[in-house]
């Protein structure tokens, strides 16, 4: 995970890639469930999700959720 989404989830390698720190873990439980089954489609994301049981990717959820997100500066 943090070679894309950063250590705890909020310094990412490009714009492209989603802050993880301080999402809601059903909805990155719900996104991680989804790449696993090939309902949401991103050949990275499937691929590190497919060997993941339903216990890590509750987990994996529950930990980015911990982490302090990042606020977004308003100009």
């Amino acid at each position: 995970c943090a070679a894309c989404h950063g250590a705890d989830g909020n310094k990412t390698q490009t714009p492209d890639y989603p802050k993880l720190g301080g999402q809601n873990a059903d909805y990155l439980e719900k996104a991680l469930l989804d790449y696993k089954s090939g309902a949401r489609k991103d050949a990275v994301m499937g691929a590190m999700a497919q060997p993941l049981s339903r216990a890590d990717i509750a987990n994996v959820a529950a930990w980015f959720a911990s982490q302090q997100g990042l606020s977004v500066k308003k100009n």
